[in-house]
């Protein structure tokens, strides 16, 4: 189950009520600070369609291409 919450004075304050027992151990997984909430397209735009002279069917047989494997 995923809480999502704020730090407010050095206490994780949940957003909505839990039930959670007193003492239970938790994790606490803190987001990178460029996690902006942008999709990877919009993080990546910059350098969509820069390649040039890639195979035409490189999306369909990229592992053929990258690792010369020969389909079955």
């Amino acid at each position: 189950m995923v809480y999502k919450g704020r730090v407010k004075d050095g206490v994780i304050v949940l957003d909505k009520a839990a039930a959670l027992p007193d003492g239970l151990v938790v994790d606490v997984f803190v987001p990178d600070a460029q996690d902006d909430g942008s999709t990877l397209f919009e993080r990546l735009q910059g350098v969509v369609g820069i390649a040039e002279g890639l195979p035409s069917d490189l999306a369909r047989n990229h592992d053929q291409h990258i690792h010369r494997r020969i389909k079955p």
